[in-house]
């Protein structure tokens, strides 16, 4: 769909910027609200954290989130939980895209193990502060967290097993240097696999209201691809055996949102979905076929 807004794309960047650094300041304080990538009424607190046989809107469960930092789930903004989907082995190196609070960095450090490595990456000050902090806090000493922008990736070519990411691609507004970006830095073999989401049927249906709205851009939902562009996409950035895999149908759960953000309606034959996205980038014999 379209990647454009009723603001200037570098006013979007820093309003969106901000959002996620309240989110990361409402955690520090212990006053969380509701997340932007979750709908109200499904948003974990305090109560439900603790409550929960599921933790994070039951994307994680309680055994995966049992021994972090409280405000590393509560940071949580995702759609989905790619640390478990990735299949991530021991000794593999992992970066991921937007990584916030640190929830997806920490649970990665536990599957691949002292010998491997993850990478956070944030841009907002506030959310890298509190993922540092909650790092120190679980004692996981195999990650590290850079600051710097998913579309312009701070580390050397080929270089991590794995990137993965948790509904933060959407947000950007040149995807395609995204996708570029993670194939570059990926070992040949290597694995996408992130979490996000997409909208199902005719994009161009959407209305402008929607896709113009910076609280939409900033909800996760202006910025979602269609899921054959985005694996026309993916493909074109040099990704094979790329998959959009359903998980969460969130029109319903998002659809009062919209309508009270923007007055309008998604068609009734458009859907929002949260998916599994993955791919691999091709072994140096592949590539030469």
């Amino acid at each position: 769909m379209a990647e454009d807004t009723t603001v200037g794309s570098t006013d979007l960047k820093e309003q969106i910027r901000e959002r996620y650094a309240e989110r990361a300041r409402e955690v520090r304080d212990s006053a969380p609200r509701t997340s932007c990538c979750c709908s109200s009424s499904s948003c974990c607190g305090p109560t439900a954290a603790v409550a929960n046989d599921e933790l994070a809107r039951g994307l994680y469960g309680i055994t995966e989130t049992s021994e972090l930092p409280r405000e590393a789930v509560l940071a949580s903004l995702g759609c989905g939980n790619p640390t478990a989907l990735a299949e991530l082995r021991p000794g593999e190196v992992v970066l991921d895209l937007g990584s916030g609070g640190g929830i997806d960095v920490l649970l990665s450090a536990r599957r691949v193990g002292p010998t491997g490595k993850v990478y956070g990456l944030d841009m907002t000050d506030d959310m890298l502060a509190l993922a540092r902090q909650n790092q120190r806090r679980a004692g996981v000493t195999n990650a590290e967290f850079l600051k710097g922008e998913i579309e312009d990736v701070p580390l050397p070519d080929e270089s991590v097993d794995v990137v993965i990411s948790n509904c933060v691609i959407n947000l950007s507004l040149d995807k395609d240097k995204v996708l570029t970006e993670a194939y570059r830095v990926l070992k040949p073999g290597g694995r996408f696999a992130v979490s996000d989401m997409v909208f199902q049927g005719d994009v161009n249906a959407v209305p402008e209201q929607i896709k113009r709205s910076v609280e939409m851009w900033g909800g996760c939902i202006a910025g979602a691809l269609e899921e054959h562009d985005y694996l026309a996409r993916l493909k074109r950035a040099g990704f094979v055996d790329a998959e959009v895999v359903p998980t969460t149908d969130y029109r319903e759960q998002r659809g009062h949102e919209i309508e009270q953000a923007c007055g309008v309606s998604l068609p009734h034959d458009v859907n929002l979905i949260g998916a599994f996205i993955r791919a691999t980038k091709p072994t140096v014999r592949e590539a030469d076929r």
